[in-house]
């Protein structure tokens, strides 16, 4: 007799992060994660030392991790928390900060360690409407699927060797942007989901990892 099918959690519980070192999100997406059936709650990893209790999806959005970079670093067990969520294959979305938040470090301050990339502080300003594609299947959007969004940020991101891109840019010059691996995605776009309410089911579905 075949073994049952892993079962996805009848309300699958999505944490956010918010507090003053994450302060941009559209109120849309956590809309949205709810009506495709999540739990979605809420966190501040400049307070919390731990994720929210079954925490199956994270979802890191925008604000200036730069401007609390010491007490972000100093948080070591939430740092700690977020790697091992990600390292277990659950879905895992950062945009701009989220991003920052993710890296090994950010202006030399130790951060999550979840992509091989450093993060620092410069004096220009990266901003503009962006048309991206996916570059690869994430839990965010199929391999070709095309959004819009927008940078707005003054830090550079270095990726290690044999990092994965999440986005295809077309303007203003074509190149390519963020990482994609296991159940990351991490970028510095800013895209609105109210466009494609397809991400926010696509990612409540990828909480069904084992």
């Amino acid at each position: 007799m075949p073994e049952p099918a892993f079962q996805v959690p009848e309300r699958p519980r999505v944490a956010v992060a918010g507090g003053a070192a994450f302060t941009f999100a559209y109120a849309e997406h956590a809309e949205l994660l709810a009506a495709a059936g999540a739990e979605v709650v809420t966190f501040d990893p400049l307070r919390d030392e731990q994720l929210p209790d079954g925490t199956r999806g994270l979802v890191i959005g925008g604000g200036f991790p730069e401007v609390f970079g010491p007490e972000l670093s100093a948080n070591e067990p939430l740092r700690k928390a977020v790697a091992v969520l990600a390292e277990s294959g659950a879905p895992v979305a950062a945009e701009c900060a989220g991003l920052l938040y993710l890296s090994r470090e950010l202006d030399g301050l130790p951060m999550c360690g979840v992509i091989d990339a450093e993060a620092r502080m410069d004096a220009r300003l990266t901003l503009g409407y962006r048309d991206a594609v996916a570059v690869s299947d994430s839990v965010l959007a199929e391999a070709g699927s095309r959004l819009r969004g927008h940078e707005f940020h003054r830090t550079v991101v270095e990726p290690g060797a044999g990092a994965v891109p999440a986005w295809g840019l077309r303007t203003p010059a074509r190149r390519v942007e963020g990482f994609v691996q296991r159940g990351v995605h991490a970028s510095y776009l800013h895209t609105h989901w109210a466009a494609s309410p397809g991400v926010a089911r696509r990612f409540v579905e990828r909480c069904a990892w084992p």
